[in-house]
């Protein structure tokens, strides 16, 4: 891995940056399993690296909420419930809320602003990568484009706090939502597609149509969730869009 042959602060400062993305990516795709434990030297031996920057990349996934530290055991991945997943749609629905007031109501979407005009394609060329994923039932590769998606999108608002926070809360609502989702054996056409939709609506500065799209979407999100939580019976619900 790079980083390892040791340049001072800035390469460790990669590396724990490395595994900390990495060890995110392997809860996500559902590898490392809610209530997984493992010790710093178990990780430390999977990646060939020393054991420091493990133990700030798992302190730094704990601080963003994916694992817990079990005290002079090590750390294990966070289970959650069908009641964080509700929170954490309540909480990214005021912060996106409040963003696509802004974009719609700033110079970011004039039509006659070059660089507004680069960035929304951008971002819904992200969008449209989002949804074929989501149509082929690609979950983790879903995922990855998604993150990206409203990363790129929430950066047009221009505060990197309320950005970071979001990016944030959507890592832990996938986090959240993979421990259920993979009880589902075939995803094709059953995930959230509508990207470019909120695109096109932010575009168009209509504020009141991005957050009808995103609200229909996190209810209909919620309620799978819900569902899958509750237990056998409630896999069988195989047919609204999820995060």
């Amino acid at each position: 891995m790079p980083g390892t042959g040791g340049k001072g602060a800035v390469t460790r400062s990669t590396l724990r940056q490395q595994l900390a993305d990495a060890l995110r990516d392997e809860v996500l795709a559902g590898r490392l399993q809610p209530g997984q434990a493992f010790t710093v030297k178990e990780i430390a031996e999977q990646y060939g690296v020393s054991a420091t920057p493990v133990r700030e990349a798992l302190v730094d996934l704990s601080a963003q909420g994916l694992l817990e530290a079990d005290q002079h055991r090590g750390f294990r991945v966070r289970e959650y419930t069908a009641a964080d997943y509700r929170g954490m749609i309540e909480a990214r629905s005021l912060v996106a809320d409040g963003i696509f007031r802004s974009i719609t109501a700033g110079a970011l979407t004039r039509p006659q602003d070059p660089r507004a005009t680069a960035a929304l394609a951008g971002v819904r060329r992200r969008g449209e990568e989002a949804q074929r994923a989501a149509a082929a039932g690609e979950l983790n590769i879903l995922i990855g484009y998604d993150l990206r998606f409203w990363r790129e999108l929430s950066g047009l608002f221009g505060n990197p706090y309320l950005a970071d926070f979001l990016h944030r809360l959507r890592i832990q609502s996938w986090a959240c939502a993979v421990q259920h989702l993979r009880q589902v054996v075939d995803l094709k056409g059953q995930l959230w597609s509508a990207h470019t939709e909120l695109v096109d609506a932010l575009a168009r500065r209509d504020a009141v149509e991005a957050q009808a799209i995103v609200a229909a979407y996190n209810a209909h999100s919620l309620a799978l969730i819900e569902r899958l939580a509750s237990g056998p019976d409630g896999s069988g619900d195989r047919g609204r869009p999820h995060v």
